[in-house]
């Protein structure tokens, strides 16, 4: 049996030490090698007031080194909330200051740090997204990047934060374009884009690492998606891990860890996605979880992490979403929540995993409501 790093050994270890100490304190305690580990339990949980009619409900989206999980709920009014689920299970909800109350409007929590300093978005009540930093004792701090469009579906998309409380994100300018963007604990923004990008995306969660690395994708002047890597001095690598180069294929990176290993996926010519992992050093090593070998199916990477285990989700050819653990040595082992629906765009979709192997996401039963869910090793 595995043990957690108790809340002030992990914050002062790494702000004492920096990314190595955290490295090395983790793999003192063995996390994600204990070998005689249980099998793997799942939980389920709903937040507070979250919907159940279709297309509601919970969507977990990351869970930290201490067990911290964070995420957001459709309720039965069709706003969005978010919330904060503690180690023991409790859940908090909130929303942020500014935030719509009508149809699709509201606060998604996409980013969380150990110390619990949570980053997002808000969309108002013209449906403009707004950046926001929510402090452990919940008190907020709302922000905008330069040249946010102010129009409709444009704005501010924050969905990453490191535990200097960095925040990557990207933004939708006034011309419908979307930009990579850091902003600094201070509040300043540095923005970016890849050359010949004409729309940049930062994932949410892990597109982000401690060192202050980000990876992301953009798409070109024809519609095809790349990967990238920006380095703190501010220099971008791009790659491409698989051959698709029609309008919307190509590659999607969405998760980087501490040692700059990054994982995806890319979707090929005839419309199917594979996972990858790509290694500090620019090797890509591809990967297929399932079966589903249709446009649109296949296998999609989410998260990596630090240790280079690999969660995500594979579309089957009925459609149906299942999780699966890529292990850092390449097997991989898939699994499904218990009650996750068996139809058409149901099923099983975890979104991240922590140091320890504890895996976060939410399932779509038959009635197509989300729960949340969190896997432990």
């Amino acid at each position: 049996m595995t043990t957690r790093l108790a809340f002030g050994q992990f914050c002062s270890a790494v702000r004492r030490k920096g990314a190595l100490a955290l490295c090395l304190a983790l793999c003192t305690l063995g996390l994600g090698f204990s070998g005689s580990a249980p099998d793997p339990s799942i939980t389920t949980f709903n937040a507070r007031h979250a919907g159940t009619g279709s297309g509601q409900g919970t969507f977990a989206i990351g869970i930290n080194p201490l067990g911290a999980i964070m995420g957001y709920y459709l309720n039965a009014d069709n706003v969005y909330h978010s919330f904060l689920r503690a180690p023991d299970g409790s859940i908090t909800t909130f929303k942020a200051p500014g935030a719509g109350t009508a149809a699709n409007q509201g606060t998604f929590a996409e980013g969380l740090n150990p110390v619990g300093e949570i980053a997002g978005s808000g969309v108002d009540a013209a449906y403009v997204a707004f950046g926001f930093l929510r402090a452990p004792d919940g008190t907020f701090i709302t922000f905008d990047a330069p040249d946010a469009g102010t129009a409709l579906g444009q704005g501010t998309f924050a969905g990453n934060i490191n535990l200097e409380g960095t925040i990557a994100g990207y933004y939708i300018d006034g011309g419908d374009v979307s930009h990579g963007f850091l902003r600094s604990p201070a509040g300043a923004f540095t923005t970016f884009d890849p050359t010949g990008s004409v729309g940049t995306v930062i994932p949410s969660f892990t597109g982000l690492n401690q060192e202050g690395v980000i990876t992301g994708y953009y798409m070109d002047s024809s519609g095809v998606n790349h990967g990238f890597v920006r380095a703190p001095d501010g220099s971008i690598t791009t790659f491409d891990a698989g051959t698709g180069a029609g309008s919307g294929q190509g590659t999607f990176a969405t998760s980087i860890n501490l040692f700059g290993v990054i994982t995806g996926y890319y979707t090929d010519a005839s419309g199917v996605s594979h996972g990858f992992v790509r290694a500090a050093g620019g090797s890509i090593t591809t990967f297929d979880a399932g079966t589903g070998a249709g446009s649109g199916q296949g296998t999609f990477a989410t998260s990596i992490n630090l240790f280079g285990a690999i969660t995500g989700e594979y579309l089957d050819e009925s459609s149906v979403f299942h999780g699966f653990v890529r292990a850092p040595r390449g097997s991989i082992t898939t699994f499904n929540v218990l009650g996750a629906g068996t139809g058409a765009s149901q099923g099983t979709e975890p979104i991240s995993n922590d140091p320890e192997g504890g895996i976060t996401g939410y399932y779509i039963d038959g009635d197509n409501v989300s729960h949340g869910f969190v896997r432990t090793p």
